[in-house]
Protein backbone atom coordinates (compact mmCIF):
# COMPACT_ATOMS: atom_id res chain seq x y z
CA UNK A 1 0.00 0.00 0.00
CA UNK A 2 1.66 3.22 -1.21
CA UNK A 3 1.74 5.76 2.19
CA UNK A 4 0.33 9.09 1.76
CA UNK A 5 2.64 11.54 2.40
CA UNK A 6 2.58 13.64 5.46
CA UNK A 7 1.64 17.63 4.51
CA UNK A 8 4.38 20.01 5.38
CA UNK A 9 4.61 23.76 5.63
CA UNK A 10 6.62 25.29 2.77
CA UNK A 11 9.08 28.19 2.25
CA UNK A 12 7.87 30.87 0.14
CA UNK A 13 10.06 33.60 -1.28
CA UNK A 14 8.71 37.22 -1.34
CA UNK A 15 8.81 37.35 -5.01
CA UNK A 16 6.88 34.01 -5.65
CA UNK A 17 4.54 35.75 -2.92
CA UNK A 18 4.17 38.88 -5.07
CA UNK A 19 3.61 36.50 -8.18
CA UNK A 20 0.93 34.26 -6.36
CA UNK A 21 -0.74 37.21 -5.92
CA UNK A 22 -0.93 37.86 -8.95
CA UNK A 23 -1.78 34.57 -10.67
CA UNK A 24 -5.72 34.90 -10.18
CA UNK A 25 -6.02 31.48 -8.36
CA UNK A 26 -7.23 31.22 -4.84
CA UNK A 27 -4.99 32.67 -2.14
CA UNK A 28 -5.04 32.78 2.10
CA UNK A 29 -2.89 35.49 2.65
CA UNK A 30 -2.80 35.50 6.73
CA UNK A 31 -0.26 37.43 9.21
CA UNK A 32 -0.43 36.31 12.18
CA UNK A 33 1.08 39.48 14.64
CA UNK A 34 -1.04 40.81 16.99
CA UNK A 35 -3.55 43.72 16.39
CA UNK A 36 -0.63 46.58 17.21
CA UNK A 37 2.14 44.59 15.39
CA UNK A 38 -0.46 44.15 12.21
CA UNK A 39 -0.85 47.69 12.19
CA UNK A 40 2.14 48.83 12.54
CA UNK A 41 3.24 47.69 9.12
CA UNK A 42 2.08 44.71 7.01
CA UNK A 43 1.42 43.50 3.30
CA UNK A 44 -1.30 45.18 1.55
CA UNK A 45 -3.31 42.61 0.77
CA UNK A 46 -2.59 40.48 4.17
CA UNK A 47 -5.85 39.82 6.18
CA UNK A 48 -4.84 39.46 10.73
CA UNK A 49 -5.20 36.45 12.53
CA UNK A 50 -3.29 37.17 15.72
CA UNK A 51 -1.39 33.81 16.50
CA UNK A 52 -2.60 34.11 20.43
CA UNK A 53 -6.12 32.96 18.90
CA UNK A 54 -5.24 31.10 15.18
CA UNK A 55 -6.63 28.49 15.40
CA UNK A 56 -9.98 29.43 17.02
CA UNK A 57 -10.39 32.18 13.85
CA UNK A 58 -8.23 29.96 10.60
CA UNK A 59 -11.49 27.47 9.86
CA UNK A 60 -13.92 30.40 9.89
CA UNK A 61 -11.60 32.77 7.87
CA UNK A 62 -10.42 30.06 5.73
CA UNK A 63 -12.78 27.12 5.38
CA UNK A 64 -11.25 25.26 2.83
CA UNK A 65 -8.67 22.74 3.97
CA UNK A 66 -7.23 22.77 0.26
CA UNK A 67 -6.83 26.58 -0.02
CA UNK A 68 -3.24 27.93 -0.51
CA UNK A 69 -2.13 29.70 2.49
CA UNK A 70 0.78 31.92 3.17
CA UNK A 71 1.24 32.78 6.65
CA UNK A 72 3.28 36.43 7.66
CA UNK A 73 4.67 37.23 10.87
CA UNK A 74 8.35 40.01 11.19
CA UNK A 75 10.75 37.41 11.17
CA UNK A 76 9.06 34.57 10.03
CA UNK A 77 9.60 32.86 13.00
CA UNK A 78 5.98 33.13 14.19
CA UNK A 79 4.64 32.12 10.85
CA UNK A 80 6.51 29.23 11.18
CA UNK A 81 4.29 28.27 14.87
CA UNK A 82 0.93 29.03 13.18
CA UNK A 83 2.57 26.94 10.05
CA UNK A 84 2.68 24.13 12.36
CA UNK A 85 -0.70 24.76 14.22
CA UNK A 86 -2.91 25.26 10.52
CA UNK A 87 -0.97 21.67 9.47
CA UNK A 88 -2.54 20.55 12.98
CA UNK A 89 -6.33 21.52 12.25
CA UNK A 90 -5.67 19.49 8.77
CA UNK A 91 -4.99 22.44 6.35
CA UNK A 92 -2.53 20.85 3.45
CA UNK A 93 -1.37 23.38 1.04
CA UNK A 94 0.67 25.39 3.91
CA UNK A 95 3.17 27.84 3.36
CA UNK A 96 5.22 30.60 5.49
CA UNK A 97 7.07 33.93 3.81
CA UNK A 98 11.10 33.31 4.08
CA UNK A 99 12.47 35.86 6.17
CA UNK A 100 8.80 37.24 6.90
CA UNK A 101 8.02 41.05 6.32
CA UNK A 102 11.58 42.00 6.82
CA UNK A 103 12.17 40.16 3.78
CA UNK A 104 9.99 41.38 1.99
CA UNK A 105 10.62 45.24 2.40
CA UNK A 106 14.26 44.13 1.47
CA UNK A 107 12.97 43.17 -2.02
CA UNK A 108 11.55 46.57 -2.36
CA UNK A 109 8.25 45.88 -1.73
CA UNK A 110 5.81 48.05 0.69
CA UNK A 111 4.39 47.27 3.61
CA UNK A 112 1.70 49.57 4.91
CA UNK A 113 0.24 51.02 8.62
CA UNK A 114 -3.13 51.07 9.72
CA UNK A 115 -6.61 48.43 9.24
CA UNK A 116 -8.72 47.89 6.52
CA UNK A 117 -6.06 49.61 4.11
CA UNK A 118 -7.43 47.67 1.14
CA UNK A 119 -10.72 49.10 1.80
CA UNK A 120 -10.03 52.04 2.78
CA UNK A 121 -7.57 52.71 0.05
CA UNK A 122 -10.11 51.82 -2.64
CA UNK A 123 -12.53 54.49 -1.35
CA UNK A 124 -9.94 56.69 -1.63
CA UNK A 125 -9.52 55.61 -5.02
CA UNK A 126 -13.56 56.47 -5.43
CA UNK A 127 -13.06 59.74 -4.85
CA UNK A 128 -10.28 60.11 -7.35
CA UNK A 129 -11.38 58.96 -10.06
CA UNK A 130 -15.37 59.79 -9.76
CA UNK A 131 -14.73 62.83 -8.30
CA UNK A 132 -17.10 62.32 -5.57
CA UNK A 133 -18.17 66.30 -4.60
CA UNK A 134 -17.92 67.43 -1.00
CA UNK A 135 -18.89 69.65 1.80
CA UNK A 136 -16.31 71.56 4.19
CA UNK A 137 -18.00 71.18 7.74
CA UNK A 138 -18.27 74.86 8.03
CA UNK A 139 -20.55 75.32 5.34
CA UNK A 140 -22.59 72.39 6.47
CA UNK A 141 -23.23 74.01 9.98
CA UNK A 142 -24.05 77.92 7.96
CA UNK A 143 -26.55 75.89 6.25
CA UNK A 144 -27.80 74.17 8.91
CA UNK A 145 -28.29 77.09 10.99
CA UNK A 146 -30.01 79.20 8.01
CA UNK A 147 -32.59 76.35 7.95
CA UNK A 148 -31.84 75.11 4.36
CA UNK A 149 -33.18 72.53 2.88
CA UNK A 150 -30.94 69.62 3.46
CA UNK A 151 -30.94 66.15 4.99
CA UNK A 152 -27.58 64.97 6.97
CA UNK A 153 -27.06 60.58 6.86
CA UNK A 154 -24.70 59.20 9.00
CA UNK A 155 -23.10 55.81 6.97
CA UNK A 156 -21.58 54.29 9.90
CA UNK A 157 -23.08 51.87 11.76
CA UNK A 158 -26.10 51.91 14.40
CA UNK A 159 -23.66 51.41 17.17
CA UNK A 160 -21.17 54.20 16.13
CA UNK A 161 -23.90 56.60 15.42
CA UNK A 162 -25.46 56.49 19.10
CA UNK A 163 -21.63 56.77 20.20
CA UNK A 164 -21.67 60.43 19.10
CA UNK A 165 -22.34 62.06 15.29
CA UNK A 166 -23.08 65.62 13.99
CA UNK A 167 -26.12 67.24 14.85
CA UNK A 168 -29.22 66.37 13.26
CA UNK A 169 -27.46 63.46 11.28
CA UNK A 170 -29.84 60.69 10.79
CA UNK A 171 -28.61 56.90 11.29
CA UNK A 172 -28.50 55.09 7.57
CA UNK A 173 -25.46 52.46 7.45
CA UNK A 174 -24.40 52.85 4.07
CA UNK A 175 -26.10 49.57 2.71
CA UNK A 176 -29.27 50.84 3.33
CA UNK A 177 -28.59 54.69 2.08
CA UNK A 178 -30.47 53.85 -0.97
CA UNK A 179 -33.08 51.67 0.22
CA UNK A 180 -34.55 54.16 2.53
CA UNK A 181 -33.38 57.24 0.45
CA UNK A 182 -37.10 57.64 -0.64
CA UNK A 183 -38.66 57.60 3.30
CA UNK A 184 -35.73 60.43 4.33
CA UNK A 185 -35.34 62.31 1.28
CA UNK A 186 -39.10 63.43 -0.18
CA UNK A 187 -37.89 66.55 -2.37
CA UNK A 188 -35.39 66.10 -5.62
CA UNK A 189 -33.93 69.97 -4.44
CA UNK A 190 -33.33 68.81 -0.53
CA UNK A 191 -29.68 68.92 -0.36
CA UNK A 192 -28.16 65.45 0.97
CA UNK A 193 -24.57 65.38 2.58
CA UNK A 194 -23.45 61.85 3.59
CA UNK A 195 -21.47 61.74 6.89
CA UNK A 196 -18.74 59.09 8.29
CA UNK A 197 -16.21 59.22 11.16
CA UNK A 198 -13.25 60.06 8.98
CA UNK A 199 -13.61 60.20 4.76
CA UNK A 200 -14.13 56.50 3.69
CA UNK A 201 -17.51 55.52 4.38
CA UNK A 202 -19.07 59.29 3.66
CA UNK A 203 -17.35 58.89 0.09
CA UNK A 204 -18.55 55.89 -0.10
CA UNK A 205 -22.62 56.51 0.57
CA UNK A 206 -22.51 59.62 -1.37
CA UNK A 207 -20.97 58.03 -4.20
CA UNK A 208 -23.47 55.16 -3.59
CA UNK A 209 -26.57 57.57 -4.27
CA UNK A 210 -24.90 59.18 -7.20
CA UNK A 211 -24.71 55.69 -9.02
CA UNK A 212 -27.84 54.67 -8.53
CA UNK A 213 -29.42 57.93 -9.81
CA UNK A 214 -30.89 59.63 -6.99
CA UNK A 215 -32.09 63.29 -8.68
CA UNK A 216 -30.65 65.12 -5.50
CA UNK A 217 -27.35 66.71 -5.27
CA UNK A 218 -25.38 64.77 -3.00
CA UNK A 219 -21.86 65.74 -0.99
CA UNK A 220 -19.95 64.38 1.13
CA UNK A 221 -19.18 65.59 4.87
CA UNK A 222 -15.22 66.58 4.51
CA UNK A 223 -13.43 64.74 7.26
CA UNK A 224 -16.71 63.43 8.98
CA UNK A 225 -17.24 63.35 12.51
CA UNK A 226 -13.43 64.16 13.27
CA UNK A 227 -13.40 66.80 10.25
CA UNK A 228 -16.30 68.77 11.96
CA UNK A 229 -14.48 68.23 15.33
CA UNK A 230 -11.38 69.94 13.87
CA UNK A 231 -13.39 72.85 12.47
CA UNK A 232 -14.39 73.69 16.34
CA UNK A 233 -18.02 72.41 16.33
CA UNK A 234 -19.58 70.08 18.66
CA UNK A 235 -20.49 66.30 18.25
CA UNK A 236 -23.75 65.13 19.58
CA UNK A 237 -24.04 62.42 21.92
CA UNK A 238 -27.77 62.00 22.77
CA UNK A 239 -30.00 59.67 21.07
CA UNK A 240 -30.79 60.53 17.38
CA UNK A 241 -32.92 59.69 14.82
CA UNK A 242 -31.91 55.83 14.35
CA UNK A 243 -32.68 53.30 11.48
CA UNK A 244 -35.69 52.03 10.45
CA UNK A 245 -37.36 49.50 8.00
CA UNK A 246 -37.97 51.16 4.39
CA UNK A 247 -41.22 51.43 3.57
CA UNK A 248 -42.75 49.49 1.01
CA UNK A 249 -43.12 52.58 -0.97
CA UNK A 250 -39.18 53.55 -0.60
CA UNK A 251 -38.50 49.65 -1.06
CA UNK A 252 -40.52 49.92 -4.63
CA UNK A 253 -38.70 52.40 -5.49
CA UNK A 254 -34.93 51.41 -4.45
CA UNK A 255 -35.48 47.94 -6.26
CA UNK A 256 -36.19 50.39 -9.55
CA UNK A 257 -32.51 51.85 -9.21
CA UNK A 258 -30.73 48.63 -7.88
CA UNK A 259 -32.44 46.21 -10.99
CA UNK A 260 -30.82 49.10 -12.94
CA UNK A 261 -27.06 49.52 -11.46
CA UNK A 262 -27.85 45.53 -11.60
CA UNK A 263 -28.06 45.72 -14.86
CA UNK A 264 -24.96 48.27 -15.92
CA UNK A 265 -22.96 46.61 -13.79
CA UNK A 266 -23.72 43.13 -15.37
CA UNK A 267 -23.83 41.42 -11.39
CA UNK A 268 -24.84 37.80 -11.31
CA UNK A 269 -27.34 36.71 -9.44
CA UNK A 270 -27.41 33.02 -8.99
CA UNK A 271 -30.06 30.38 -8.01
CA UNK A 272 -30.30 27.94 -5.54
CA UNK A 273 -28.87 24.96 -7.48
CA UNK A 274 -25.84 27.01 -8.13
CA UNK A 275 -25.57 27.49 -4.73
CA UNK A 276 -25.94 24.56 -3.51
CA UNK A 277 -23.00 23.51 -6.19
CA UNK A 278 -20.55 26.05 -4.95
CA UNK A 279 -20.92 25.04 -1.75
CA UNK A 280 -20.20 21.32 -1.98
CA UNK A 281 -17.18 22.69 -4.86
CA UNK A 282 -14.11 21.40 -2.78
CA UNK A 283 -11.71 23.45 -4.93
CA UNK A 284 -13.42 26.74 -4.82
CA UNK A 285 -14.07 28.46 -1.39
CA UNK A 286 -17.38 29.96 -1.08
CA UNK A 287 -18.40 32.75 1.46
CA UNK A 288 -22.33 33.47 2.24
CA UNK A 289 -23.20 36.84 3.74
CA UNK A 290 -26.80 38.19 4.88
CA UNK A 291 -26.76 41.70 4.82
CA UNK A 292 -29.86 42.91 5.97
CA UNK A 293 -30.52 44.55 9.27
CA UNK A 294 -29.75 42.27 12.46
CA UNK A 295 -33.64 42.23 13.42
CA UNK A 296 -34.51 41.39 10.24
CA UNK A 297 -31.60 38.79 10.20
CA UNK A 298 -32.44 37.39 13.73
CA UNK A 299 -36.06 37.02 12.58
CA UNK A 300 -34.91 33.96 10.00
CA UNK A 301 -32.34 34.03 7.79
CA UNK A 302 -30.67 31.52 5.19
CA UNK A 303 -28.83 28.31 7.09
CA UNK A 304 -24.99 28.93 6.88
CA UNK A 305 -25.10 32.48 6.10
CA UNK A 306 -23.35 34.85 8.35
CA UNK A 307 -24.79 38.41 8.92
CA UNK A 308 -22.73 41.45 8.40
CA UNK A 309 -23.88 45.03 7.58
CA UNK A 310 -23.33 45.66 3.02
CA UNK A 311 -21.05 48.66 4.74
CA UNK A 312 -18.69 47.24 6.44
CA UNK A 313 -18.60 44.38 4.17
CA UNK A 314 -16.88 47.01 1.86
CA UNK A 315 -15.52 48.92 4.26
CA UNK A 316 -13.93 46.04 6.20
CA UNK A 317 -13.90 43.04 3.59
CA UNK A 318 -10.24 41.76 5.09
CA UNK A 319 -12.02 41.11 8.08
CA UNK A 320 -14.49 38.84 6.79
CA UNK A 321 -13.22 37.26 3.57
CA UNK A 322 -9.65 35.40 4.06
CA UNK A 323 -9.55 34.25 0.27
CA UNK A 324 -8.67 35.95 -2.41
CA UNK A 325 -10.49 34.81 -5.49
CA UNK A 326 -13.42 32.92 -3.86
CA UNK A 327 -17.08 33.02 -4.11
CA UNK A 328 -18.75 35.94 -2.01
CA UNK A 329 -22.81 35.16 -2.23
CA UNK A 330 -24.85 37.99 -0.57
CA UNK A 331 -28.06 37.15 0.77
CA UNK A 332 -31.08 39.70 0.33
CA UNK A 333 -34.80 39.63 0.47
CA UNK A 334 -35.53 43.13 -1.31
CA UNK A 335 -32.04 43.03 -3.48
CA UNK A 336 -31.29 46.57 -3.45
CA UNK A 337 -28.57 46.50 -0.46
CA UNK A 338 -27.41 43.42 -1.87
CA UNK A 339 -26.82 45.23 -5.85
CA UNK A 340 -24.96 48.14 -4.01
CA UNK A 341 -23.25 46.56 -1.87
CA UNK A 342 -22.30 44.51 -5.39
CA UNK A 343 -21.11 47.23 -7.19
CA UNK A 344 -18.57 48.54 -5.00
CA UNK A 345 -17.73 44.23 -3.88
CA UNK A 346 -16.96 44.20 -7.85
CA UNK A 347 -14.40 47.22 -8.01
CA UNK A 348 -13.03 46.10 -5.26
CA UNK A 349 -12.00 42.70 -6.94
CA UNK A 350 -14.39 40.37 -5.55
CA UNK A 351 -15.89 37.53 -7.37
CA UNK A 352 -19.68 38.39 -6.30
CA UNK A 353 -23.00 36.94 -6.89
CA UNK A 354 -26.64 37.81 -5.62
CA UNK A 355 -28.88 35.60 -4.28
CA UNK A 356 -32.42 35.60 -3.16
CA UNK A 357 -33.68 32.82 -1.20
CA UNK A 358 -36.79 31.18 -2.01
CA UNK A 359 -38.83 31.33 1.02
CA UNK A 360 -40.93 27.60 0.37
CA UNK A 361 -36.88 26.29 0.70
CA UNK A 362 -36.68 25.81 4.33
CA UNK A 363 -33.95 23.22 4.43
CA UNK A 364 -30.75 23.48 5.31
CA UNK A 365 -27.81 23.54 2.99
CA UNK A 366 -25.71 20.20 2.53
CA UNK A 367 -22.55 19.82 5.17
CA UNK A 368 -19.73 20.55 2.45
CA UNK A 369 -16.51 17.91 3.21
CA UNK A 370 -14.02 20.82 1.98
CA UNK A 371 -14.93 22.81 5.15
CA UNK A 372 -12.55 22.60 8.17
CA UNK A 373 -13.29 20.54 10.82
CA UNK A 374 -10.01 20.51 12.90
CA UNK A 375 -9.61 18.21 16.07
CA UNK A 376 -9.79 20.70 18.64
CA UNK A 377 -6.64 19.93 20.84
CA UNK A 378 -7.03 22.67 22.91
CA UNK A 379 -9.87 22.08 24.88
CA UNK A 380 -8.13 18.82 26.24
CA UNK A 381 -5.98 21.40 28.45
CA UNK A 382 -7.65 20.79 32.47
CA UNK A 383 -10.18 22.98 33.42
CA UNK A 384 -9.95 24.13 37.33
CA UNK A 385 -12.79 24.69 39.45
CA UNK A 386 -13.51 27.94 41.80
CA UNK A 387 -12.58 25.82 44.44
CA UNK A 388 -9.00 24.07 43.09
CA UNK A 389 -8.55 27.27 41.40
CA UNK A 390 -8.08 29.32 44.47
CA UNK A 391 -6.06 26.33 46.54
CA UNK A 392 -3.90 26.31 43.53
CA UNK A 393 -3.37 30.54 43.36
CA UNK A 394 -2.96 30.23 47.47
CA UNK A 395 -0.14 27.71 47.23
CA UNK A 396 1.40 30.19 45.26
CA UNK A 397 0.74 28.76 41.29
CA UNK A 398 1.50 31.71 38.41
CA UNK A 399 -1.46 33.36 37.39
CA UNK A 400 -0.67 34.28 33.75
CA UNK A 401 -3.58 36.61 32.25
CA UNK A 402 -3.79 36.17 28.53
CA UNK A 403 -6.61 38.25 27.86
CA UNK A 404 -6.45 42.12 26.23
CA UNK A 405 -4.20 44.18 27.30
CA UNK A 406 -6.19 46.94 27.69
CA UNK A 407 -8.34 45.33 30.11
CA UNK A 408 -5.71 43.75 32.00
CA UNK A 409 -4.52 47.59 32.47
CA UNK A 410 -8.40 48.70 33.82
CA UNK A 411 -8.42 45.01 36.14
CA UNK A 412 -6.76 41.82 35.98
CA UNK A 413 -6.19 39.33 38.81
CA UNK A 414 -4.68 39.95 41.79
CA UNK A 415 -0.63 39.71 41.04
CA UNK A 416 -1.29 38.11 37.52
CA UNK A 417 1.70 38.78 34.50
CA UNK A 418 -0.27 39.55 31.46
CA UNK A 419 0.87 37.64 28.64
CA UNK A 420 0.53 36.67 24.95
CA UNK A 421 0.50 34.00 23.43
CA UNK A 422 2.86 35.41 20.76
CA UNK A 423 6.10 36.70 23.10
CA UNK A 424 6.51 33.65 25.52
CA UNK A 425 9.73 34.93 27.03
CA UNK A 426 12.22 32.77 28.72
CA UNK A 427 11.89 34.81 31.74
CA UNK A 428 8.16 33.52 31.98
CA UNK A 429 8.87 30.59 31.02
CA UNK A 430 11.43 30.04 33.99
CA UNK A 431 8.86 31.31 36.18
CA UNK A 432 6.41 28.85 35.14
CA UNK A 433 8.89 25.78 36.03
CA UNK A 434 10.09 27.28 39.04
CA UNK A 435 6.03 27.80 40.49
CA UNK A 436 5.48 24.60 39.68
CA UNK A 437 1.24 25.26 38.87
CA UNK A 438 0.32 27.78 36.22
CA UNK A 439 -3.33 28.91 36.41
CA UNK A 440 -4.41 31.02 33.07
CA UNK A 441 -7.16 32.29 32.53
CA UNK A 442 -8.53 35.16 29.49
CA UNK A 443 -11.36 37.27 28.17
CA UNK A 444 -12.24 34.06 26.15
CA UNK A 445 -11.64 30.62 27.52
CA UNK A 446 -10.18 29.37 23.96
CA UNK A 447 -7.37 32.26 23.88
CA UNK A 448 -6.50 30.79 27.42
CA UNK A 449 -6.70 27.37 26.49
CA UNK A 450 -4.36 28.03 23.55
CA UNK A 451 -1.77 29.53 25.69
CA UNK A 452 -1.97 26.68 28.31
CA UNK A 453 -1.48 24.61 25.17
CA UNK A 454 2.10 26.40 24.30
CA UNK A 455 3.20 26.54 27.75
CA UNK A 456 2.42 22.39 28.24
CA UNK A 457 4.04 21.74 24.93
CA UNK A 458 6.94 23.46 25.39
CA UNK A 459 7.78 22.97 29.19
CA UNK A 460 6.09 19.83 29.97
CA UNK A 461 8.08 17.03 28.31
CA UNK A 462 11.04 18.30 30.45
CA UNK A 463 9.09 19.16 33.18
CA UNK A 464 6.93 16.08 33.95
CA UNK A 465 5.62 17.51 37.25
CA UNK A 466 4.56 20.87 35.71
CA UNK A 467 0.72 21.36 35.88
CA UNK A 468 -1.20 23.88 33.59
CA UNK A 469 -4.31 24.33 33.85
CA UNK A 470 -7.28 27.08 32.88
CA UNK A 471 -9.43 29.23 34.69
CA UNK A 472 -12.90 29.02 32.86
CA UNK A 473 -14.96 31.68 32.49
CA UNK A 474 -12.12 35.02 33.22
CA UNK A 475 -12.59 37.81 35.52
CA UNK A 476 -16.00 35.89 36.71
CA UNK A 477 -14.16 32.73 37.12
CA UNK A 478 -11.89 34.30 39.23
CA UNK A 479 -13.74 36.48 41.18
CA UNK A 480 -16.30 33.28 41.90
CA UNK A 481 -13.13 31.59 43.54
CA UNK A 482 -13.41 34.42 45.86
CA UNK A 483 -9.97 36.38 45.11
CA UNK A 484 -9.23 39.41 44.14
CA UNK A 485 -9.21 41.87 41.34
CA UNK A 486 -6.17 44.66 41.00
CA UNK A 487 -6.22 47.89 38.92
CA UNK A 488 -2.76 49.24 37.07
CA UNK A 489 -3.07 51.31 34.22
CA UNK A 490 0.68 51.17 33.35
CA UNK A 491 0.81 47.57 32.95
CA UNK A 492 1.18 46.17 30.66
CA UNK A 493 4.43 48.26 29.61
CA UNK A 494 3.66 50.70 26.33
CA UNK A 495 6.18 48.46 24.67
CA UNK A 496 4.62 44.84 25.42
CA UNK A 497 1.37 45.46 24.46
CA UNK A 498 1.55 44.17 21.16
CA UNK A 499 -2.37 43.54 20.57
CA UNK A 500 -3.47 47.10 20.99
CA UNK A 501 -2.18 49.92 17.96
CA UNK A 502 -1.49 52.85 19.19
CA UNK A 503 -1.27 54.65 16.10
CA UNK A 504 -3.44 57.74 15.85
CA UNK A 505 -5.22 55.59 18.48
CA UNK A 506 -6.69 58.71 20.56
CA UNK A 507 -8.09 60.83 17.42
CA UNK A 508 -11.76 60.23 18.54
CA UNK A 509 -11.18 60.94 22.01
CA UNK A 510 -10.27 65.01 21.18
CA UNK A 511 -6.56 64.79 20.10
CA UNK A 512 -6.55 66.87 17.24
CA UNK A 513 -3.47 65.83 15.59
CA UNK A 514 -4.14 62.34 15.58
CA UNK A 515 -7.39 63.15 13.79
CA UNK A 516 -5.52 65.73 10.90
CA UNK A 517 -2.64 62.89 10.70
CA UNK A 518 -5.27 60.85 10.18
CA UNK A 519 -7.56 61.75 7.63
CA UNK A 520 -4.17 62.94 5.42
CA UNK A 521 -3.37 59.58 6.13
CA UNK A 522 -6.35 58.02 4.86
CA UNK A 523 -6.02 61.03 1.64
CA UNK A 524 -2.27 59.96 0.89
CA UNK A 525 -3.31 55.91 0.43
CA UNK A 526 -4.28 55.87 -3.68
CA UNK A 527 -0.28 57.65 -3.67
CA UNK A 528 0.95 54.96 -1.02
CA UNK A 529 -0.84 51.82 -2.92
CA UNK A 530 0.15 53.06 -6.70
CA UNK A 531 -1.39 51.42 -9.42
CA UNK A 532 -5.20 50.74 -8.35
CA UNK A 533 -4.96 47.36 -10.92
CA UNK A 534 -2.07 45.78 -8.36
CA UNK A 535 -4.05 46.10 -5.60
CA UNK A 536 -6.80 44.21 -7.35
CA UNK A 537 -9.28 46.68 -7.83
CA UNK A 538 -11.43 46.74 -10.87
CA UNK A 539 -12.54 50.37 -12.08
Amino acid sequence: MTQIPTPSALPVPASTLAAWLRDGDEIALVDVGEAGQFGEGHLLLAVNLPYSRFELDLPQRVPRLDTRLVLVSEDGELAQAAASAALSLGYRAVHWLEGGTTAWRGQGLKTFQGVNVPSKAFSEFVEKLYHTPDIEPRELAMRQQAGEDLVLLDSRTLEEHRRFHVPGAISCPGSEIVTRFADLVSSPDTLVVVTCAGRTRGIMGAQSLIDAGVPNRVLALAGGTQGWRLAGLELERQPAQESRLASPQANEVARKRAAALEEKDGLARIELDTLRQWQADEKRTTFVFDIRTRSEYDQGHWPGAAWVQGVQLVQCLDEWVAVRHAHVVLVDTDGSRAAITAHWLQRLGVEVALFAPPTEVAQALPTVSAVATPTRRWEQVAALSPETARQWVQGGALVLDAGSSERHGQAHPQNARWVNRSALSPELLSAAVAAGKVVVLADQDGVAQLLALSLSQLLVPDHAGLQIAILPGGLEGWQAAGLPLAEHPELPPRARRIDYLFWLHDRHAGNAEASAAYLQWEADLPELVGNAAQAGYRF
